[in-house]
């Protein structure tokens, strides 16, 4: 789900920067969502990563 909503905003970003330019207040706003939306799904990876490492370190001391 993150990911097409990421796919959406990048695509977004990318025709404000070519109907307004890179500077653009519209351009910069949208890149700023995306940013935002990045950072949420590095943080979801990193949780589930660090969630996923714990679990096979606990099997394998069993």
């Amino acid at each position: 789900m993150i990911a097409y909503q990421i796919e959406a905003k990048r695509q977004e970003m990318i025709t404000y920067a070519q109907q307004y330019g890179y500077c653009a207040k519209e351009t910069v706003k949208c890149s700023q969502e995306l940013d935002n939306l990045l950072n949420q799904q590095w943080k979801f990876h990193k949780k589930t990563t660090i969630h996923s490492t714990s679990i096979t370190s606990t099997y394998r001391l069993a």
